[in-house]
């Protein structure tokens, strides 16, 4: 029986450490990918929203304020800015979520 030989408890501490410092590393990289993922869908979907209220707007007849398309069932909040100098017009859109604004676009708009 002396021939036996088996693994010895530091040795199988060792590697149960190392398994538990690899299995942490592999949790954190995943949560941190879902968690910039879940950043990048908010960016798109307010890019997207912005580029919709924009193309509202230009399809609106020339006017010194604008009102913002409703977004149903949306949780973001468009707010629309016009700086106008002469027959140009500055339109600034700024969608913001949770308080925080998210993006914002600007494009310019002449009177015709």
């Amino acid at each position: 029986m002396k021939s036996e030989q088996g693994f010895s408890l530091i040795e199988v501490s060792i590697s149960v450490m190392l398994l538990a410092v690899i299995g942490l590393a592999f949790l954190s990289a995943l949560a941190t990918s879902a968690t910039a993922t879940s950043i990048m869908d908010e960016r798109t979907t307010a890019k997207n929203l912005a580029c919709s209220q924009m193309d509202h707007l230009k399809s609106q007849a020339y006017a010194g304020e604008y009102e913002a398309a409703t977004i149903p069932g949306a949780d973001y909040v468009a707010s629309i800015i016009t700086d106008t100098d002469g027959d140009i017009q500055k339109i600034t859109v700024s969608i913001a979520h949770n308080g925080q604004v998210v993006t914002t676009l600007e494009a310019y708009k002449v009177a015709r």
